[in-house]
């Protein structure tokens, strides 16, 4: 079985394949600091409650955006599974080829995001990921990622109206019932929630525009993905694993190189 390791800003995303069949997926926080050993307890702690063996995992890939993670999750990945990962960084084959000014700076989150829109779904595409920031790359017909936009997140801007003003609450992040709020709750959910459906719009449009590309597929992933996909016609698939089968992607093309 090949056990994939998304490494973000706020979680841990974990998913078990078995084949190209996703067996399990599951998540620890990232800014919490562990030791190998830690790594190594939880990870097969959370293997075991979902009934898989720590002995059955022989293949194991990481795309990682936290640096300071990486020596403590490697080490625990050899130390407890006795195998070495395949980490997705320059010299890897991905399938992608960075058209950017400055390819080392796109991170491997949005270069595995791009890798899987393009295997799954064909190019052109463009890839929107909810995540801690709020991610739009564009690959061409050939696979060559050519653009990007990077905006706050929802919940990273949710946590910034928390945090600064005082009278402000914490609440859930939902679309509420009426863009017309009258208490203060809702008035910051339709905020968040219509700014980020109206930002969505608004930028899918423009890089169409700009782009002249054709037919642009856009497909959407990330936690908070499915509340904005719901409400725009602009999205042509919600994939909330495209990370995950990204990596499984990425695997295949190196497995015979490790």
């Amino acid at each position: 079985m090949l056990l994939t390791i998304d490494v973000g800003n706020t979680n841990i995303t974990l998913g078990v394949f078995d084949g190209k069949k996703l067996q399990a997926t599951f998540r620890m926080t990232t800014k919490q600091s562990r030791t190998s050993d830690e790594y190594g307890i939880t990870i097969i702690d959370l293997l075991e409650h979902n009934r898989i063996s720590s002995g059955w995992i022989s293949d194991i890939i990481i795309a990682s955006v936290v640096p300071n993670v990486m020596h403590s999750l490697g080490s625990a990945l050899i130390k407890y599974f006795d195998v070495s990962p395949i980490v997705v960084e320059s010299g890897i084959k991905t399938g992608i080829r960075i058209a950017t000014k400055n390819p080392r700076q796109i991170g491997a989150d949005r270069i595995v995001d791009a890798a899987a829109a393009y295997e799954l779904y064909g190019g052109p595409a463009l890839v929107i990921d909810y995540g801690t920031a709020t991610t739009f790359d564009l690959v061409d017909k050939t696979g060559a990622f050519v653009a990007g936009v990077t905006a706050p997140g929802i919940r990273t801007s949710a946590k910034s109206l928390w945090d600064s003003a005082a009278k402000l609450p914490e609440f859930e992040i939902k679309k509420p019932a009426s863009i017309l709020a009258q208490e203060t709750i809702s008035s910051m959910q339709a905020g968040l929630v219509y700014g980020q459906i109206g930002q969505t719009e608004y930028i899918i449009r423009n890089i169409k525009k700009e782009a002249d590309m054709g037919d642009i597929k856009v497909i959407a992933t990330g936690g908070l993905g499915r509340i904005i996909e719901k409400e725009t016609e602009l999205i042509d698939v919600y994939d909330p694993m495209l990370t995950l089968h990204g990596m499984r992607i990425i695997f295949e093309k190196n497995r015979n190189e490790k």
